[in-house]
Parts: structure tokens; C-alpha cells; sequence
């Protein structure tokens, strides 16, 4: 009975020395890239590469915030916004009408109360010519007062 135990034992030990002495063989051979044999002992691991695609490029329509690098060339702007009054400012198509930060020329930014109404920085709320909204004109006579024509 005894001798049984120690055999086991000893089959054990061994098992466990085998075991230790493959999982070192094999992490070490990944460290240093050498392929492990291939055999019903030793386990392939791959991995799977995954492709992350982002939504960035799933875009289907043109996103209206890029740019269009036109490298001041102005006739790309004109097929770019198609004939508005754009210009070619800090390399990208610009509407000098209607941008606040280029109003009616390159970096002419409108004060915080005002717009960009066909090239000229104008306050909507006290402007007859551009009352409440760009183009929008009171009645001859009439007072644009807080962007509503004739409000009294």
C-alpha cells in the first residue's frame, strides 16, 4: 500500500515538472519568437485581429464643417459653393456673405451682437434693412425695434 502511494506520488511530481517545464519552454520561445513545435501536446493561440471601422468613415454624405483645401485658388470655392460669394480664406472655401468669422473679407469677424448679412456686420434686432433676420426689411417709415419691425 505503501508502494502504491509512493508511486503515485512520484507520478505526480513528474507530471507537475513536465508541466512547469513546457509552459516556461513555450512562454519563452514567444518572447524570443521561435515558432513551438506542433504536436497534440502544445495549443495554438491566435488571435483574432479585429477591424474597427469608425463612424468617420461611414459617411455617406459630404461633411458640411470640412474643408476644401482650395490653396487659394478661388475657382474651386465658386464650384465648391456653387457661385455664392465665396473666396478662398486660410485654405478653405468661405461665403464672405453670410460668415461671421469672414464677413465680406478674410478673418473680418462681427462683434458678438452681430451677423453676417450679405457682407456687412449688422445688429438684427435694430437694423431696418435686416430686421430680426438677414434681408428682412421693414416698411418704409417703420423702426426696427429688439429684431421686429415697427413693434410698438
Amino acid at each position: 500500500m505503501i508502494k502504491m502511494i509512493k508511486i503515485v506520488l512520484t507520478i505526480i511530481a513528474v507530471t507537475m515538472a513536465l508541466t512547469l517545464i513546457l509552459t516556461t519552454k513555450t512562454s519563452n520561445d514567444e518572447l524570443h519568437g521561435a515558432q513551438p513545435p506542433s504536436g497534440p501536446v502544445f495549443l495554438e493561440r491566435k488571435t483574432a485581429a479585429v477591424k474597427r471601422v469608425s463612424r468617420f468613415l461611414q459617411q455617406k454624405e459630404r461633411n458640411p464643417r470640412a474643408a476644401d483645401h482650395c490653396r487659394k485658388d478661388n475657382e474651386i470655392c465658386d464650384y465648391v459653393l456653387e457661385g455664392r460669394n465665396a473666396t478662398c480664406c486660410n485654405n478653405k472655401c468661405m461665403d464672405l456673405g453670410y460668415d461671421s468669422k469672414n464677413c465680406g473679407a478674410c478673418k473680418k469677424k462681427c462683434a458678438f451682437t452681430e451677423s453676417c448679412c450679405r457682407g456687412e456686420c449688422v445688429n438684427l434686432a435694430y437694423d431696418k434693412r435686416h430686421c430680426g433676420s438677414c434681408n428682412n426689411r421693414c416698411m418704409p417709415g417703420g423702426y426696427c425695434i429688439y429684431g421686429m419691425c415697427d413693434y410698438a
